[in-house]
Order: C-alpha cells, then sequence, then structure tokens
C-alpha cells in the first residue's frame, strides 16, 4: 500500500479517502444534531479510520505538490458530497404550514381532506391576516414527503402562502409512516373521492 501512495496514483488516492471522511463527518454531524446518536457514533469511528490514513500518507508525501492538492481537493469536494447525501437520505422531519386566503372556495378544507386522504395528519385552524380571514393548515411530515406535500398545495392554490421549518423531536400526534403505500382499494377510493371533489369545486367556481 505504501507503494501505492508514493506513486503519481497517491494524491488521487488521498483525494478519494479525504471525500469519503469528510462526506461521513457532515453527514455524522447533522445526525448528532437531530439525536441519532447511535449512528452518529457508528459513522464517527469509520471516519476516524479514513481520515487517518488520508492524513498519514499526506504528512509523509508533503514534498509532493499533487499529494498536498488532492488532500486539499478531497476536503471540498467531500464537504459538496456530503451536502449532496444529506439531502439524498432525507433524514428528519419537518412542520409543513399553508395559509389559504379564506374565499368561498374553501381551498384550505379541500387541501386538508386531499392531505389526509394521502395518509398525512392535517390540522385546520383558522386566523386573520393583514386583510382578511385566512385557513391555516399544520403537518409533520417526514422530509421525504415534503415535495409531495407542497406540490399537493400547489396544486389546490398556486398563491398558497408556505413555510417550513425543521422539528427536532415529537412526542403522540400522528405521522404518515413512510414507505408504506396505500392498499389498492384504499387508493381507488382516494381517488374516486377526489374526483369529485375536484368537480364540484370546479363547479362551484364557474
Amino acid at each position: 500500500m505504501e507503494a501505492w501512495f508514493a506513486s503519481p496514483w497517491g494524491a488521487l488516492l488521498i483525494f478519494g479517502l479525504r471525500i469519503v471522511d469528510v462526506s461521513m463527518s457532515m453527514i455524522r454531524m447533522i445526525l448528532a444534531v437531530r439525536g441519532y446518536r447511535g449512528r452518529a457514533a457508528v459513522i464517527g469511528f469509520f471516519e476516524v479510520l479514513v481520515w487517518l490514513m488520508a492524513v498519514g500518507q499526506a504528512l509523509q508525501h508533503l514534498h509532493s505538490i499533487w499529494h498536498v492538492l488532492g488532500y486539499a481537493a478531497g476536503f471540498a469536494t467531500g464537504n459538496y458530497v456530503g451536502v449532496w447525501l444529506e439531502e439524498r437520505f432525507a433524514i428528519g422531519l419537518r412542520v409543513v404550514r399553508a395559509i389559504f386566503r379564506n374565499g368561498t372556495e374553501r381551498r384550505g378544507a379541500l387541501a386538508a381532506q386531499l392531505l389526509r386522504e394521502r395518509g398525512f395528519g392535517v390540522t385546520e385552524v383558522q386566523g386573520r391576516g393583514r386583510e382578511d380571514v385566512v385557513e391555516i393548515l399544520d403537518l409533520i411530515v417526514e422530509r421525504r414527503h415534503v415535495p409531495e406535500v407542497v406540490q399537493l398545495l400547489r396544486q389546490v392554490d398556486p398563491n398558497v402562502f408556505i413555510s417550513i421549518e425543521e422539528v427536532r423531536a415529537i412526542q403522540g400526534g400522528y405521522v404518515r409512516p413512510g414507505g408504506r403505500k396505500l392498499p389498492f382499494l384504499t387508493r381507488l377510493q382516494t381517488l374516486s373521492s377526489r374526483s369529485r371533489m375536484l368537480l364540484g369545486w370546479l363547479v362551484r367556481r364557474r
């Protein structure tokens, strides 16, 4: 292995090792902040092993500008890869809050019904905005489901106000289970009910 690092390919090996350990470092810190202590500890163990190998070889070859550049470039690239991986894993929960203007269409109620049919728990609140009464929907969802929720809200009202916040922990309540599909008959009933609601909403608008 020493011969590999001493060769011209050594800089590339150090570059790859730095990408791995920096990416693991970023994911470990995110998991630790969000309360996943066990997972963070396991990742930290392997992260240090990779880091020791990378930094040890870099220090032995400080006379080579390519090894030094490989170490620095690996650190920079590892930050980018770490953020990309964290976004792909979509770990954690989010609070999605949607505010609808309370017009005659009652779009907030329609959106709440559609969300419930897809398995999400929704809390409806009526409030007052700057100009008029508004409908407020609050729901806690897994991060991977946020795009689905936002898309549905935008379909009901393209002008809806949406805010998304991170959740550290929850107690009680209901969060849609991740990765589970509704039974076929339930999906069929949901599609039929949703079609009737949308048709009724379009008729009222006319």
